[in-house]
Protein backbone atom coordinates (compact mmCIF):
# COMPACT_ATOMS: atom_id res chain seq x y z
CA UNK A 1 0.00 0.00 0.00
CA UNK A 2 1.10 3.55 -0.61
CA UNK A 3 1.21 5.83 3.13
CA UNK A 4 0.89 9.55 3.11
CA UNK A 5 1.69 10.49 6.81
CA UNK A 6 1.62 14.18 7.90
CA UNK A 7 3.05 14.31 11.22
CA UNK A 8 5.23 16.33 13.15
CA UNK A 9 8.61 15.61 12.64
CA UNK A 10 10.21 12.57 11.81
CA UNK A 11 13.54 14.14 10.66
CA UNK A 12 14.47 16.17 14.02
CA UNK A 13 13.84 13.97 17.72
CA UNK A 14 14.71 17.63 19.45
CA UNK A 15 12.57 18.25 22.21
CA UNK A 16 9.76 15.30 21.37
CA UNK A 17 9.12 12.08 21.34
CA UNK A 18 7.28 12.09 17.93
CA UNK A 19 10.06 11.55 15.72
CA UNK A 20 11.71 8.47 16.95
CA UNK A 21 7.89 6.55 17.45
CA UNK A 22 7.56 7.58 13.92
CA UNK A 23 10.44 6.38 12.88
CA UNK A 24 10.27 3.11 14.68
CA UNK A 25 6.64 2.40 12.73
CA UNK A 26 7.74 3.39 9.59
CA UNK A 27 10.96 1.25 8.89
CA UNK A 28 8.72 -1.78 9.80
CA UNK A 29 5.86 -0.65 7.45
CA UNK A 30 8.75 -0.52 5.04
CA UNK A 31 9.90 -3.58 5.79
CA UNK A 32 6.53 -4.87 4.82
CA UNK A 33 6.75 -3.67 2.18
CA UNK A 34 4.43 -0.35 1.61
CA UNK A 35 5.25 2.97 0.43
CA UNK A 36 5.76 5.38 2.56
CA UNK A 37 5.80 9.54 1.98
CA UNK A 38 6.19 11.58 5.13
CA UNK A 39 4.98 15.15 4.98
CA UNK A 40 6.07 17.66 7.74
CA UNK A 41 6.11 21.67 8.09
CA UNK A 42 9.56 23.09 7.63
CA UNK A 43 10.72 24.77 10.86
CA UNK A 44 13.60 26.46 12.22
CA UNK A 45 13.90 24.59 15.16
CA UNK A 46 13.78 21.15 14.01
CA UNK A 47 15.95 22.63 10.90
CA UNK A 48 18.65 23.12 13.24
CA UNK A 49 18.79 19.87 14.81
CA UNK A 50 18.03 17.28 12.14
CA UNK A 51 19.22 14.04 13.38
CA UNK A 52 17.56 11.80 10.63
CA UNK A 53 17.05 14.26 7.59
CA UNK A 54 17.16 11.34 5.21
CA UNK A 55 15.72 8.24 6.24
CA UNK A 56 16.16 5.43 4.58
CA UNK A 57 13.19 3.61 4.86
CA UNK A 58 10.39 6.44 3.64
CA UNK A 59 10.62 9.98 1.22
CA UNK A 60 10.18 12.81 3.47
CA UNK A 61 9.03 16.00 1.69
CA UNK A 62 8.94 19.74 3.49
CA UNK A 63 6.45 21.75 3.30
CA UNK A 64 6.57 25.72 4.70
CA UNK A 65 2.74 26.52 4.84
CA UNK A 66 -0.24 24.66 4.07
CA UNK A 67 -1.08 26.54 0.84
CA UNK A 68 2.23 24.75 -0.04
CA UNK A 69 1.54 21.54 1.20
CA UNK A 70 -1.93 21.40 -0.47
CA UNK A 71 -0.37 22.57 -3.85
CA UNK A 72 2.45 20.16 -3.78
CA UNK A 73 1.55 17.08 -2.60
CA UNK A 74 -2.47 16.73 -3.60
CA UNK A 75 -1.75 14.09 -5.99
CA UNK A 76 -0.05 12.39 -3.36
CA UNK A 77 -2.76 12.37 -0.99
CA UNK A 78 -5.32 12.39 -3.58
CA UNK A 79 -3.63 8.40 -4.48
CA UNK A 80 -2.33 7.16 -1.36
CA UNK A 81 -4.01 4.06 0.00
CA UNK A 82 -3.85 5.46 3.53
CA UNK A 83 -3.43 9.36 4.82
CA UNK A 84 -2.35 9.66 8.11
CA UNK A 85 -2.53 12.78 9.69
CA UNK A 86 -0.28 13.47 13.45
CA UNK A 87 -1.03 14.99 16.41
CA UNK A 88 0.55 18.20 16.94
CA UNK A 89 0.20 19.43 13.41
CA UNK A 90 0.11 22.81 12.84
CA UNK A 91 -3.22 24.25 12.17
CA UNK A 92 -3.79 20.61 12.06
CA UNK A 93 -8.01 21.26 11.65
CA UNK A 94 -7.27 22.76 8.70
CA UNK A 95 -4.97 20.40 7.25
CA UNK A 96 -7.19 17.66 8.27
CA UNK A 97 -10.02 18.89 6.69
CA UNK A 98 -8.31 19.14 3.52
CA UNK A 99 -6.32 15.77 3.56
CA UNK A 100 -10.26 14.39 4.17
CA UNK A 101 -11.29 16.06 1.41
CA UNK A 102 -8.23 15.63 -0.87
CA UNK A 103 -8.12 11.26 0.13
CA UNK A 104 -9.15 8.74 -2.35
CA UNK A 105 -8.22 6.55 0.33
CA UNK A 106 -8.36 5.77 3.69
CA UNK A 107 -8.23 8.41 6.21
CA UNK A 108 -6.67 8.38 10.15
CA UNK A 109 -5.96 10.40 12.51
CA UNK A 110 -2.64 8.93 14.90
CA UNK A 111 -2.86 10.83 18.29
CA UNK A 112 0.68 10.26 19.72
CA UNK A 113 -0.93 12.41 22.57
CA UNK A 114 -4.40 11.43 23.15
CA UNK A 115 -5.12 12.17 26.52
CA UNK A 116 -3.47 16.01 25.87
CA UNK A 117 -5.67 16.04 23.26
CA UNK A 118 -8.81 15.17 25.47
CA UNK A 119 -7.59 17.79 28.03
CA UNK A 120 -7.47 20.44 25.24
CA UNK A 121 -10.92 19.16 23.73
CA UNK A 122 -12.69 19.73 26.97
CA UNK A 123 -11.22 23.73 27.15
CA UNK A 124 -12.24 24.61 23.93
CA UNK A 125 -8.91 24.29 22.71
CA UNK A 126 -8.53 22.84 19.05
CA UNK A 127 -5.29 23.57 18.47
CA UNK A 128 -5.02 20.76 15.95
CA UNK A 129 -7.96 18.77 16.06
CA UNK A 130 -11.45 19.67 16.77
CA UNK A 131 -14.47 17.85 17.88
CA UNK A 132 -16.06 18.16 14.60
CA UNK A 133 -13.35 16.33 12.60
CA UNK A 134 -13.27 13.00 14.95
CA UNK A 135 -15.93 11.63 13.25
CA UNK A 136 -14.43 12.85 9.59
CA UNK A 137 -11.66 10.33 10.17
CA UNK A 138 -12.61 6.53 9.01
CA UNK A 139 -10.44 5.50 12.01
CA UNK A 140 -8.87 7.26 15.43
CA UNK A 141 -5.22 5.79 15.83
CA UNK A 142 -4.94 6.26 19.92
CA UNK A 143 -1.68 6.08 21.99
CA UNK A 144 -4.28 5.69 24.77
CA UNK A 145 -6.15 2.50 25.26
CA UNK A 146 -8.68 1.86 28.02
CA UNK A 147 -11.77 3.73 28.35
CA UNK A 148 -10.74 6.87 26.10
CA UNK A 149 -11.24 4.74 23.55
CA UNK A 150 -15.04 4.32 23.74
CA UNK A 151 -15.49 8.30 24.93
CA UNK A 152 -13.80 8.93 21.10
CA UNK A 153 -16.54 6.65 19.75
CA UNK A 154 -19.43 7.44 21.90
CA UNK A 155 -18.92 11.22 23.07
CA UNK A 156 -17.05 12.97 19.43
CA UNK A 157 -18.80 10.34 17.10
CA UNK A 158 -15.40 8.58 15.73
CA UNK A 159 -16.47 5.34 13.45
CA UNK A 160 -13.61 3.91 14.82
CA UNK A 161 -10.99 4.28 18.06
CA UNK A 162 -8.34 1.46 18.51
CA UNK A 163 -5.08 1.69 20.36
CA UNK A 164 -1.62 2.50 18.35
CA UNK A 165 0.54 2.27 21.15
CA UNK A 166 4.50 3.54 21.03
CA UNK A 167 7.04 0.89 20.18
CA UNK A 168 10.51 0.20 20.14
CA UNK A 169 12.57 -0.07 17.34
CA UNK A 170 14.81 -3.31 18.72
CA UNK A 171 17.25 -3.19 16.31
CA UNK A 172 18.44 0.20 18.11
CA UNK A 173 17.62 -0.73 21.61
CA UNK A 174 18.75 -4.14 23.81
CA UNK A 175 21.16 -4.63 26.49
CA UNK A 176 25.02 -4.03 25.82
CA UNK A 177 28.33 -3.70 28.12
CA UNK A 178 28.32 -0.62 29.52
CA UNK A 179 30.58 1.26 32.49
CA UNK A 180 27.66 2.33 34.82
CA UNK A 181 28.15 6.09 35.83
CA UNK A 182 24.71 6.90 37.34
CA UNK A 183 22.65 5.15 40.00
CA UNK A 184 19.63 6.16 38.28
CA UNK A 185 18.79 8.63 35.31
CA UNK A 186 15.74 10.43 33.72
CA UNK A 187 15.37 10.93 30.00
CA UNK A 188 12.85 13.68 29.34
CA UNK A 189 11.74 17.49 27.75
CA UNK A 190 10.90 19.78 30.72
CA UNK A 191 7.24 20.08 31.36
CA UNK A 192 6.40 21.84 34.41
CA UNK A 193 3.62 18.94 35.15
CA UNK A 194 6.46 16.46 35.14
CA UNK A 195 9.04 18.49 37.19
CA UNK A 196 7.64 17.97 40.45
CA UNK A 197 7.89 14.06 40.20
CA UNK A 198 10.93 14.25 38.56
CA UNK A 199 11.92 16.27 42.22
CA UNK A 200 10.32 13.68 44.21
CA UNK A 201 11.72 10.72 42.66
CA UNK A 202 15.02 11.81 41.53
CA UNK A 203 16.21 14.77 43.28
CA UNK A 204 15.54 14.07 46.94
CA UNK A 205 16.71 10.28 46.54
CA UNK A 206 20.00 11.93 44.96
CA UNK A 207 20.23 13.94 48.10
CA UNK A 208 20.20 10.76 50.63
CA UNK A 209 22.59 9.13 48.66
CA UNK A 210 25.59 11.32 47.70
CA UNK A 211 28.04 8.85 46.81
CA UNK A 212 26.34 8.03 44.01
CA UNK A 213 25.96 9.74 40.71
CA UNK A 214 22.28 11.04 39.03
CA UNK A 215 21.66 12.31 35.67
CA UNK A 216 18.90 14.60 33.95
CA UNK A 217 19.19 14.43 30.36
CA UNK A 218 16.64 16.72 28.02
CA UNK A 219 15.71 20.17 26.66
CA UNK A 220 14.09 23.46 27.90
CA UNK A 221 14.52 22.85 31.53
CA UNK A 222 14.88 26.44 33.16
CA UNK A 223 18.30 27.41 34.41
CA UNK A 224 16.92 28.44 37.81
CA UNK A 225 16.01 24.54 39.12
CA UNK A 226 17.66 23.68 41.92
CA UNK A 227 19.60 20.39 41.52
CA UNK A 228 21.39 18.21 44.09
CA UNK A 229 25.01 18.69 43.47
CA UNK A 230 25.28 14.76 41.98
CA UNK A 231 22.81 14.96 39.70
CA UNK A 232 24.35 15.52 36.20
CA UNK A 233 22.21 17.29 33.77
CA UNK A 234 22.32 16.87 29.59
CA UNK A 235 20.73 19.37 27.53
CA UNK A 236 20.02 16.76 24.86
CA UNK A 237 20.90 12.85 23.79
CA UNK A 238 20.13 11.84 20.18
CA UNK A 239 18.14 8.77 19.78
CA UNK A 240 21.87 7.05 18.57
CA UNK A 241 23.12 7.38 22.29
CA UNK A 242 19.89 6.16 23.93
CA UNK A 243 20.52 3.01 23.97
CA UNK A 244 24.25 3.93 25.63
CA UNK A 245 22.31 6.31 27.62
CA UNK A 246 20.08 3.10 29.48
CA UNK A 247 22.64 0.74 29.57
CA UNK A 248 25.06 3.61 31.51
CA UNK A 249 22.16 3.40 34.22
CA UNK A 250 21.40 0.85 36.96
CA UNK A 251 17.79 2.05 37.22
CA UNK A 252 16.05 4.11 35.00
CA UNK A 253 13.18 6.69 36.45
CA UNK A 254 9.84 7.04 34.12
CA UNK A 255 7.81 9.81 34.62
CA UNK A 256 3.98 10.81 33.01
CA UNK A 257 2.38 13.64 32.16
CA UNK A 258 -0.61 14.26 33.82
CA UNK A 259 -3.21 14.16 31.16
CA UNK A 260 -1.72 10.84 30.61
CA UNK A 261 -2.21 9.73 34.39
CA UNK A 262 -5.65 10.93 34.26
CA UNK A 263 -6.75 9.21 31.24
CA UNK A 264 -4.08 6.27 32.02
CA UNK A 265 -3.19 3.61 29.49
CA UNK A 266 -0.75 5.55 27.91
CA UNK A 267 2.64 3.70 27.72
CA UNK A 268 5.06 6.17 26.28
CA UNK A 269 7.93 5.40 23.89
CA UNK A 270 10.77 5.89 26.73
CA UNK A 271 9.41 3.30 28.90
CA UNK A 272 9.61 1.01 25.83
CA UNK A 273 13.03 2.16 25.26
CA UNK A 274 14.25 1.58 28.52
CA UNK A 275 12.42 -1.93 28.66
CA UNK A 276 14.18 -3.12 25.32
CA UNK A 277 17.48 -1.54 26.79
CA UNK A 278 17.18 -4.02 29.47
CA UNK A 279 17.52 -1.41 32.38
CA UNK A 280 14.87 -1.77 35.25
CA UNK A 281 12.47 1.03 35.55
CA UNK A 282 10.78 2.43 38.53
CA UNK A 283 8.19 4.53 37.48
CA UNK A 284 5.00 6.85 38.58
CA UNK A 285 1.79 4.83 39.08
CA UNK A 286 -1.39 4.99 36.90
CA UNK A 287 -4.30 2.94 35.58
CA UNK A 288 -3.29 0.77 32.77
CA UNK A 289 0.07 0.05 33.48
CA UNK A 290 -0.22 -3.24 35.19
CA UNK A 291 -1.60 -4.21 31.82
CA UNK A 292 1.64 -3.33 30.29
CA UNK A 293 4.06 -4.79 32.81
CA UNK A 294 3.85 -6.92 35.74
CA UNK A 295 4.44 -5.01 39.04
CA UNK A 296 7.20 -5.65 40.95
CA UNK A 297 8.47 -8.86 38.43
CA UNK A 298 8.64 -6.22 35.56
CA UNK A 299 8.32 -2.87 36.63
CA UNK A 300 8.71 -0.67 40.07
CA UNK A 301 6.42 1.05 41.19
CA UNK A 302 7.33 4.64 42.90
CA UNK A 303 4.95 6.90 45.05
CA UNK A 304 7.36 8.80 46.94
CA UNK A 305 11.03 8.99 47.44
CA UNK A 306 11.23 6.62 50.39
CA UNK A 307 10.12 4.07 47.72
CA UNK A 308 13.36 4.57 45.34
CA UNK A 309 15.66 4.48 48.31
CA UNK A 310 13.79 1.17 49.84
CA UNK A 311 14.46 -0.07 46.51
CA UNK A 312 18.37 1.06 46.54
CA UNK A 313 18.60 -0.53 49.74
CA UNK A 314 16.49 -3.55 49.57
CA UNK A 315 17.06 -4.86 45.60
CA UNK A 316 20.45 -6.77 45.42
CA UNK A 317 22.54 -6.91 41.63
CA UNK A 318 20.67 -10.68 40.33
CA UNK A 319 17.20 -9.36 41.69
CA UNK A 320 17.76 -5.82 39.43
CA UNK A 321 19.13 -7.91 36.42
CA UNK A 322 16.06 -10.16 36.76
CA UNK A 323 13.74 -7.05 36.80
CA UNK A 324 15.43 -5.68 33.18
CA UNK A 325 15.38 -9.04 31.94
CA UNK A 326 11.47 -9.82 32.58
CA UNK A 327 10.44 -6.44 31.22
CA UNK A 328 12.72 -6.96 28.24
CA UNK A 329 10.70 -10.06 27.29
CA UNK A 330 7.38 -8.71 27.47
CA UNK A 331 8.78 -5.44 25.18
CA UNK A 332 9.78 -8.18 22.83
CA UNK A 333 6.62 -9.89 22.74
CA UNK A 334 3.94 -7.27 22.70
CA UNK A 335 5.87 -3.99 22.18
CA UNK A 336 8.44 -4.05 19.12
CA UNK A 337 7.60 -1.82 16.02
CA UNK A 338 7.34 -4.69 14.15
CA UNK A 339 3.99 -5.85 15.91
CA UNK A 340 2.94 -2.00 15.89
CA UNK A 341 2.96 -2.37 12.05
CA UNK A 342 1.36 -5.37 11.44
CA UNK A 343 -1.62 -3.71 13.90
CA UNK A 344 -2.31 -1.37 11.97
CA UNK A 345 -2.00 -3.27 8.78
CA UNK A 346 -4.87 -5.03 10.32
CA UNK A 347 -6.48 -1.45 11.60
CA UNK A 348 -6.49 -0.93 7.82
CA UNK A 349 -7.90 -4.07 7.13
CA UNK A 350 -10.75 -3.30 9.43
CA UNK A 351 -11.77 -0.16 7.98
CA UNK A 352 -11.96 -1.42 4.32
CA UNK A 353 -14.18 -4.23 5.49
CA UNK A 354 -16.21 -1.53 7.78
CA UNK A 355 -16.47 0.67 4.21
CA UNK A 356 -16.65 -2.29 1.66
CA UNK A 357 -13.88 -1.00 -0.16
Amino acid sequence: MKFVIIGLSITSSWGNGHATTYRALLKELAALGHDILFLEKDVPYYANNRDLPQPEFCTVGLYKTNEELKTDYRKEVAEADVVIVGSFVQQGVEVGKWAIKTAHGITAYYDIDTPVTLAKLERGDYEYLDPEIISKYDIFLSFCGGPVLTQLEEQYGSPMARPLYCSVDTDLYYPEDQKVKWQMGYLGTYSTDRQPTVQELLNKPAARFPDKNFVVAGPQYPAGLEWSQNVERIEHIPPAEHRKFYNSQKFTLNVTRQDMIKAGYSPSVRLFEAAASGVPIISDYWDGIDSIFELKTEILIAKSYTDVVDYFETIGEEERKKLGENARQKVMKYHTAKARAKELENYVKQVKELLNV
